[in-house]
């Protein structure tokens, strides 16, 4: 938790001051509502499906208790559907039509928990950019979650949950659970987050001159570029000041009256190569040891970043591995009075979404079944351009199966997702789904040929 208004930021007497005037971000973002980042979604839960066999449909937020399940740790293994489930998916694409984005709470809450179970001294920000869904958000903060957000929409999707608080309250809760973990802020996004005082990040001087000049109240988090070897999604070649100046910059905005509270670094998304973290933490732990030597300040948050890595198949390595190995190198380098925030995203909603889509069209090309279904590359599958994670596309049909190629509905060959699913023979309306297709997927969707992105339905919210 970081020092409380007041009493100053990384040991330094600064007085913090609370600035009444900052109600909201309305004026400099007039048109960011609540409409605007809900959309039109509906809710439902699942309640005691399998012993009822029924689905309630509400317009509104419901209490699902779902069926009881005994704990797993979910986190070693391959999320796999149950036929019940199977069976509930087939109810609501019935119901509510196709393509079917369905969003699984409880799955959610399972994660965060397991989560903190292995890490239990590492503050949890959910990194909104995995999928901003709002309803993804307030599960997360009714457990408790701190937010790691990239940019005004995200902040105001996370603020929705908190702008009834009292002032005092709302400003404290801002202070301790949100950082703004984006290097580069537009000159109005810096402006509008003065007055609530959060964690940024800086990884340059340039930046730094627009956080004195724009939002001087800010707390300075220093990211660092740290090696992203072996990790899925690579980060470093456009984040991160290079390690030989941090210390340098460090110093620079102490001299500017700026308070810099932390450090932090990101190995890079879905990292299998846990020697990222280790070699980044020695990283930090030398800038650290090297900055109070040279300016006298204290440095006492350090922020590990993501790449948390999700069982998408079974040769990715544990995640409980990755958490002793993290537990016993912050327990031997740091001291315990040193604060460590965590960004996942990916990790907490990857294997708690599943999509359903349906066939649409059929053909026999390059000497294969073809089948195009209503979802694709520029909506949902979108995660197979931008994350590069590919998502076996699934029948609910059984049979026997040969090599297929699946299209989405667009009027463009790009919009291929595979041309090696194995399937059965599929007609007209038939149903196809895949799995643990949560992070970085509905949360890129287009509008690409006028198709909409799939709709969203939630279960044991």
């Amino acid at each position: 938790m970081r020092n409380p208004p007041g009493q100053g930021r990384a040991g330094q007497d600064k007085q913090r001051i609370f600035l009444n005037e900052c109600e909201g971000i309305g004026p400099v973002y007039p048109n960011i509502t609540r409409e605007a980042v809900d959309g039109d979604i509906r809710f439902c839960t699942w309640k005691n499906f399998l012993s009822e066999g029924q689905i309630t449909h509400v317009m509104t937020r419901v209490n699902g208790s779902g069926k009881a399940k005994q704990k797993t740790d979910i986190c070693d293994e391959v999320h796999h559907m149950s036929p019940e489930r199977k069976e509930l998916l087939r109810k609501l694409a019935f119901e509510e039509g196709t393509p079917l984005f369905v969003i699984d709470h409880e799955m959610i809450r399972e994660n965060y928990r397991e989560f903190r179970e292995h890490l239990p001294n590492v503050q949890v920000y959910y990194a909104v950019k995995a999928n901003s869904n709002p309803e993804i958000v307030r599960t997360l903060f009714k457990e408790g979650c701190s937010f790691d957000v990239a940019s005004m929409p995200e902040f105001m999707i996370v603020y929705e949950n908190i702008k009834d608080m009292p002032d005092l309250e709302r400003q404290e809760w801002i202070w301790d659970k949100i950082i703004y973990a984006n290097t580069i802020k537009p000159i109005e996004t810096l402006q509008a987050l003065d007055c609530y005082k959060p964690l940024v990040t800086f990884d340059n001087r340039e930046e730094l001159k627009k956080i004195k000049h724009y939002a001087p109240h800010a707390g300075l988090v220093l990211r660092l570029r740290v090696p992203n070897t072996g990790s899925l999604v690579e980060l470093s070649s456009k984040f991160g000041a290079d390690p030989g100046e941090a210390v340098d910059l460090i110093s620079d905005a102490f001299s500017m009256d700026l308070v810099v509270e932390g450090l932090s670094f990101h190995v890079g998304s879905q990292c299998t190569n846990f020697d990222n973290y280790v070699q980044a933490l020695q990283l930090s732990a030398s800038i650290i040891r090297e900055t109070e030597t040279r300016t006298g300040k204290k440095i006492r948050i350090l922020d590990i970043g993501g790449g948390f890595p999700v069982k998408y198949h079974p040769e990715v390595k544990s995640f409980k591995i990755l958490a002793r190995k993290l537990n016993v190198e912050i327990k031997r380098i740091f001291p315990p009075d040193m604060q460590i925030l965590a960004e996942p995203g990916r990790f907490l909603v990857a294997n708690t979404c599943t999509l359903v889509a349906k066939v649409i069209g059929k053909s026999f090309r390059d000497g294969k079944p073809s089948y195009y279904i209503n979802d694709g590359v520029y909506h949902t599958y979108s995660g197979q351009v931008f994350d590069h994670t590919n998502y076996p596309v699934l029948a609910f049909k059984e049979g026997d199966t040969q090599i297929s190629a699946v299209f989405g509905p667009t009027c463009d060959a790009f919009d291929t997702i595979t041309n090696s699913a194995e399937l059965p023979v599929l007609e007209l309306n038939d149903l196809v789904y895949s799995e643990n297709i949560g992070a970085y997927s509905h949360a890129s969707s287009t509008y690409f040929n006028g198709f909409p992105p799939a709709k969203v339905v939630h279960i044991n919210l």
